[in-house]
C-alpha cells in the first residue's frame, strides 16, 4: 500500500504514529486511581485533626496525585481566610487541569488534519490520473497509480481521524470530570478546616 501510494501517504503515517502514541499515553496517565485516588481526602483529614499540619504532612500529599497537588495547596494555607485558602486551591487546580490536558490539543489537530491530508492526496491522485491521458490514450501505469494514491490517501485519512476524534473526546470529558471531582473534595477541605461541615 505505501509503495503504491508514494509519499502523499508518509504525513498520513506520521500522524497515526503521534496520534498512536499520544492515545497510549493519556490511557496510561488519565487513570481515575492515579488522578483522584480513593480515600486521600479522608486520610489528610485524619491526619490533620490528629497531628496537624506539617511540611512533611503536605509534601507527602503534594506527591501523591494530581489531587494531592491540590489539597496541599490548601494545607499550606490553613491559617489563612477561606477565600486566600481558597485561591490557593483553585490556582493549584488551574495548573494541575492544564497538566491533565496535555497533548489533547495535538490529538485534536491531527483529527481535524487528517481527512484534510486525504484529500490532499486525493487531490494528488487525481493529478496522477489526469496526467495519465495522453494522445493515443491512458497510460495503465499512471492511470492505476492515480487511482491508488486517491484512493488509499482517503481510507488512511479517515482511519486515523475516527478513532483519534472518539479519543479526544473521551479525553476531554474525563479531565473534565477529574477537575470537578477535585474541585468538590478541595471544597470540602475548605469547609471542613473553617468549621463549615464536620465531616466529608
Amino acid at each position: 500500500m505505501i509503495k503504491a501510494t508514494g509519499w502523499p501517504i508518509w504525513p498520513l503515517l506520521l500522524a497515526s504514529v503521534i496520534a498512536l502514541a499520544i492515545i497510549i499515553e493519556r490511557l496510561m496517565a488519565l487513570r481515575r486511581a492515579r488522578i483522584v485516588p480513593a480515600g486521600l481526602l479522608e486520610s489528610v483529614l485524619t491526619d490533620l485533626r490528629e497531628i496537624g499540619v506539617s511540611p512533611v504532612m503536605v509534601g507527602n500529599v503534594a506527591a501523591h496525585s494530581p489531587l494531592g497537588v491540590v489539597l496541599a495547596a490548601g494545607l499550606r494555607n490553613i491559617n489563612c481566610s477561606r477565600e486566600v485558602m481558597k485561591e490557593a486551591i483553585e490556582e493549584a487546580g488551574r495548573a494541575v487541569a492544564h497538566e491533565l490536558g496535555r497533548f489533547l490539543i495535538t490529538l485534536g489537530t491531527i483529527a481535524a488534519i487528517s481527512p484534510l491530508l486525504g484529500l490532499f492526496g486525493t487531490v494528488i491522485g487525481m493529478i496522477d490520473i489526469f496526467s495519465s491521458q495522453g494522445v493515443d490514450g491512458a497510460d495503465p501505469r499512471l492511470l492505476a497509480k492515480g487511482i491508488a494514491v486517491a484512493l488509499n490517501t482517503t481510507a488512511l485519512g479517515l482511519i486515523i481521524a475516527i478513532p483519534a476524534t472518539i479519543f479526544w473526546r473521551h479525553f476531554r470529558a474525563l479531565v473534565k470530570s477529574f477537575v470537578i471531582e477535585m474541585e468538590q473534595q478541595a471544597i470540602a477541605l475548605v469547609e471542613v478546616v473553617h468549621g463549615e461541615r464536620t465531616k466529608v
